[in-house]
This record gives structure tokens, sequence and C-alpha cells, in this order.
């Protein structure tokens, strides 16, 4: 089946059904790896959906998926392998896309024009051209576009940025976002069969053809350009966007600088292990860096594993750091203790938190409700993209007004979207 085909038998933009406060969402998750399998779990205990459906691109999975959460509810939700034949089942009122960043802007396009209501998973998009449309596809088709920017749920992360607004550090000049998160290196591995009941085709989607490797496939996808954006599109968009957040910016900075490398290790992997991204707003500054190897942490931070990941902000009358253990303010020349807060284990679930805020919009359809609307989520996933074109073509860009677009540089204009998608999986 081709896209068009597809689009021609499914009813655009369905109608949406009454809804009681007692409702329970029909769900379906596409792609139940690491990431969907951590919503599999947390469904099986949630009573306000229902799991109908798993769909993913290797039947193990499915199987996986389908057992884990039947073992406990006693009911099996159906498996599908194919998203498109997925999207077609009338059952299904919403989905919560795990698929790999390369499918998440097809994903969720295909799904509003199927009229499903969409959960999906950091970073929102691939890249910018797909953003734009993902955004363009909620609106046309009235649906409701979650991004998976979960912090963004935390309690004592809304505490934070309520007390930034509130000029509890007085004028932000700088916001700094930090991913050092050890990564161990992949290594090579070699061209080989692919393994019975993965249809590598569909888990290629809209990116090249590629022969199968290990490494091209499970997890470590995330460091191949093809289908991945790197760290600062892995864990470090949560950074990013809630620095953006802190400094209370909806525009796309002025310039964006981003330096750094593969350091280290000789393997298979695409993207850079050691980068760094300075977006200039004119009057303000935020910086964000990656840090794969052995380093150590910045100010107050604390060091969870082997790795050291928040945010910093700085004021002209102290600085503020956030972590998702919790925040604290220091004041003054002499950095005084200000007000702080840490996050209750157990308690301060940012999952649950953030899915109950979308199925509740899928009830009350006030779109304006969202925690992480696709719009805000499109614009911190192009700060990944701007430093990933800006590292990738080795120099300093600027931005044009409006969407992201680059002034005067149609190289760097050139990583803005694919040429060409791979027929059927185009985005457009």
């Amino acid at each position: 089946m081709n896209r068009r085909e597809f689009i021609g038998s499914v009813s655009l933009g369905l109608g949406v059904r009454s809804w009681a406060a007692s409702d329970r969402v029909n769900v379906a998750i596409v792609g139940v790896g690491n990431r969907g399998t951590e919503h599999v779990k947390d469904f099986i205990r949630r009573q306000d959906l229902n799991l109908v459906a798993v769909c993913d691109v290797h039947n193990a999975q499915t199987e996986r998926a389908v057992q884990t959460y039947s073992a406990v509810r006693n009911v099996k939700p159906k498996a599908y392998q194919d998203l498109r034949n997925l999207y077609e089942d009338k059952e299904v009122e919403a989905v919560i896309v795990c698929a790999p960043n390369h499918w998440h802007g097809l994903a969720t396009v295909w799904a509003c024009q199927a009229g499903k209501d969409v959960y999906v998973e950091k970073p929102v998009s691939y890249n910018p051209f797909e953003g734009a449309r993902m955004v363009e596809a909620a609106l046309r088709y009235g649906r409701v576009v979650q991004g998976g920017m979960q912090r963004r749920s935390l309690v004592h992360k809304k505490r934070a940025i309520e007390l930034l607004r509130q000029g509890a550090i007085g004028r932000i000049y700088m916001a700094r976002g930090l991913c050092f998160k050890r990564r161990r290196s992949i290594g090579r591995t070699p061209e080989r069969p692919v393994p019975p009941g993965l249809d590598w085709d569909l888990f290629l989607g809209p990116a090249p053809t590629r022969a199968y490797t290990e490494n091209r496939y499970r997890y470590n996808w995330h460091w191949f350009w093809d289908t991945g954006n790197g760290d600062i599109g892995n864990q470090g968009i949560h950074e990013l966007d809630y620095a953006r957040w802190g400094l209370n910016k909806a525009d796309n900075p002025r310039t964006i600088y981003s330096g750094g490398g593969k350091f280290v290790y000789d393997d298979d992997a695409e993207t850079p292990n050691t980068q760094t991204a300075i977006y200039d707003y004119g009057d303000c500054q935020m910086t964000f860096e990656v840090r794969g190897l052995p380093t150590g942490g910045e100010s107050e931070m604390e060091l969870r594993g082997q790795n050291f990941i928040g945010n910093l902000f700085y004021g002209s009358n102290g600085y503020m750091v956030v972590e998702d253990s919790g925040f604290k303010l220091f004041l003054g020349d002499k950095r005084e203790p200000g007000e702080s807060m840490r996050m209750v284990e157990g308690k301060d679930d940012e999952n649950t938190a953030h899915v109950t805020n979308f199925l509740q919009t899928v009830r009350t359809r006030r779109v304006e409700d969202l925690t992480a609307p696709s719009r805000e989520a499109v614009i911190s996933a192009d700060l990944v993209h701007m430093a990933n074109i800006s590292y990738r073509t080795g120099r300093k860009l600027t931005l044009t007004p409006g969407m992201t677009r680059f002034a005067a540089d149609a190289e760097a204009n050139t990583y803005l979207t694919r040429h060409p998608y791979r027929s059927p999986y185009v985005v457009s």
C-alpha cells in the first residue's frame, strides 16, 4: 500500500465522540522497544485508558508487549506490524508514537489524517520540515498532539519556572543545558541478514536504504544521521526544552554555533560524543553541552550514577540549579541559599502526569490545556536541528525571522529536510 492509497482508505478529519468524565480512551502504541515497553508497563495500572493495540516492525516485540499487558489485565491488545494498518482500526482513538526519531513526523501526520490524537515522544521531529508539517496536520485535522517533554510535568520544575518568572534571580542573562551522560563505544557490527520477524524496509521508512547491521537497529540508531539526532536530540532535548522554557523564548535565536566532535572512539557512530552549542537571542544567551566521555560536573549539580544532567540559569541577582531530583537557588554575590525543592520519589511521576494531561485533553478537546502542545515541542526540537546543522556545516549560522531557515546559506538549508524522501514514506 503506498501513501496515496493509504490516505484514500481512511476518513480524514473524523468526528470526535462525546466524552463522559469516566470514559476510557482507546489507545495504541506505535513502537514497543525500550520507551514503548515503559508505556505498556505504565498502562497496565492506569484506569483512564484501554490499551487496544500495539505496533512494531519486529513481531517479537509486539508479542512481548501483548504478553506483558495481558498477563496482568487479562486482555490481549491487537498486534500490528505496519502502522498504516493500525491507523485503519476504527477502535483506536489515540496513539503513542515511540518509534525511532526518523519516524516521528510521518507517524504523527498519518495519524492526524486518520483521525487519531497523538502523543509523540521526543524529539517530536527528525528535521524542521517535518516539525512544521506536524503542526499543520494537528491544526488541519483538529487533532490533539502532545510532545513527550515529560519534564514539563514535574511539580518542582514547574515551581522553578514560576520563580524565574517572578524574578527570583533577577534578569536572566544566560541559561545552560547540560547532558553529561556517559556513553560507551558502540563498536562495529558487520552487515548481516535481516533477523526473522523484522520488516527492515519498514524500519527504515523515510530514511535511505541501508544494509541491516545490529548497530543501525537496536537503540544505536540514535547515533546515525539517517535515523537519529545524536545525544543532543536524545537525552539533551529535555534540557534544551527546559532551558528555552526558563528563558521564556518562543521565537528562534538570532544565531547558532555548534562545534565538537566524535573523540576517542573508533566505531560505527556518526554523531558527536562531545558537542557545544551557543544560541544568541540578543538580550540573553543559551548554551548546551553534550559530553559522553568521562567528565566532572558543574556548580551544585548532583552526580547521578556517572551523569550530570540538568539546567543552570544565571541572573542579575543570583543563579538557579534545576535537575530531575530538585532545584536550588543561590542569591547575591555571596551565593546564599534561597528557595529549594526536592522531587518526591515515587509520587512526582512525570510520565503518568504527562500522559494524564494528554488523555484529559483528548476528552475535553481544549488543546490550550496541553502541557507540551506540538508547536511548543517543535520549537524546542528545532533547537536540536539548528545545532546539528551548524555542527555538520562547521560554521555559525544566522536565522531568518519566522520559520526555521538560515539566511544566505544554501548548504545549511539543505539540511532542513530530506532530499529525497524514500517512497512511499514521504512527508509532505
